[in-house]
């Protein structure tokens, strides 16, 4: 039996070992009919890697959910959890999320960061300029900084950028909330959501502003509660980071008020809106185009939104455009 243990947990770490040597960022173990898929994703694409049988891949499964913390012998609802290592000197962080399909068979997504892994902002974005627009907008001692775009666009990366800076430049303390804290800093003060244990995005909100930061990072705006928070803090003298799912500035706006914040709490309280996504360049590097609305153009945007009229952005900061300039071939252009 410990023979059997043994194999599955070597076999494990060699799947984890085999996708950070291959650079992706998630490992997918998908149910086929007969076998499982085991696919790596590398810059928003997939690849498939193997296919094991199925005794083997639920076992792993099992493995996976065990480091986790997760209900092992539960198969029919989705779960999330996480777990640490240190693979060739490096901590890793794995975060693991399940959802079933028929038979019982169980789908998992596997996300790899490193931790302490920070890309700053002149590495990141493709054009200097949308680096110096968001610094500009950090600076502000309160207020709410939306990030905003589709799964896989680099929010969460902009994000740790930004707080970042915060810390070593602007000697902030900041303190964020994440569900489920997907790269681990030494510089943050990182805070678990656990809604099992009443630990949600808005409770813990409310218990961050009783430690005065003077920066808080919210890993998403997902309900309600979370949002009107997140605005009561950004009123009250704190600046407030988070990603917003939409697909531009405007639906970002919108998006909120859709949670219930009325046009005029955002137009007092936001004070920068960034919509990106990821681009391939011709070196094989990637690199983050955005769309940024801050300043006038956002005075204007909810002005216009208020009333009732057409949001009038420049047509050339538009993220089509961008794409348009820097791109040759549109399918480099992740979505």
């Amino acid at each position: 039996m410990e023979k059997k243990d043994n194999f599955i947990e070597d076999k494990c770490f060699t799947l984890l070992e085999k996708a950070i040597h291959n650079e992706a960022t998630d490992i997918h173990l998908v149910p086929m009919q007969d076998y499982y898929d085991v696919c790596f994703k590398k810059n928003s694409k997939l690849h498939q890697f193997d296919t094991y049988p199925p005794h083997l891949a639920a076992r792993m499964i099992s493995f996976y959910k065990f480091l986790s913390s997760l209900d092992i012998s539960d198969k029919r609802k989705p779960q999330s959890g996480s777990f640490h290592k240190k693979i060739h000197g490096q901590n890793y962080s794995f975060r693991v999320s399940t959802i079933p399909s028929v038979h019982l068979r169980e789908s998992v997504v596997i996300r790899l960061q490193k931790h302490d892994n920070i890309v700053g902002l002149d590495e990141l974005c493709l054009d200097p300029i949308w680096a110096q627009h968001l610094l500009t907008a950090i600076q502000k001692r309160q207020g709410l900084i939306l990030v905003t775009g589709p799964t896989g666009s680099g929010k969460t990366t902009t994000i740790y950028s930004l707080t970042a800076h915060c810390v070593n430049q602007l000697e902030r303390h900041v303190i964020t909330l994440e569900d489920p804290v997907e790269n681990n800093h030494s510089h943050l003060l990182q805070i678990q959501v656990n809604e099992q244990s009443g630990m949600t995005y808005a409770a813990g909100l409310k218990a961050i502003l009783r430690h005065s930061p003077d920066v808080i990072m919210i890993g998403e705006i997902r309900d309600a509660e979370t949002a009107k928070t997140a605005v009561g803090a950004s009123l009250t003298g704190h600046l407030v980071l988070t990603t917003v799912h939409a697909k531009d500035p405007e639906g970002c706006f919108f998006r909120l008020m859709d949670f219930g914040i009325t046009a005029e709490e955002l137009r007092q309280t936001i004070v920068c809106i960034s919509s990106q996504r990821l681009i391939q360049q011709p070196n094989g590097q990637t690199k983050a185009i955005f769309e940024i609305v801050q300043g006038a153009l956002l005075e204007k945007m909810a002005d216009s939104i208020v009333n009732g009229e057409k949001v009038a952005v420049p047509p050339e900061i538009r993220l089509e455009a961008v794409m348009k300039k820097y791109l040759t071939d549109k399918r480099d252009f992740y979505e």
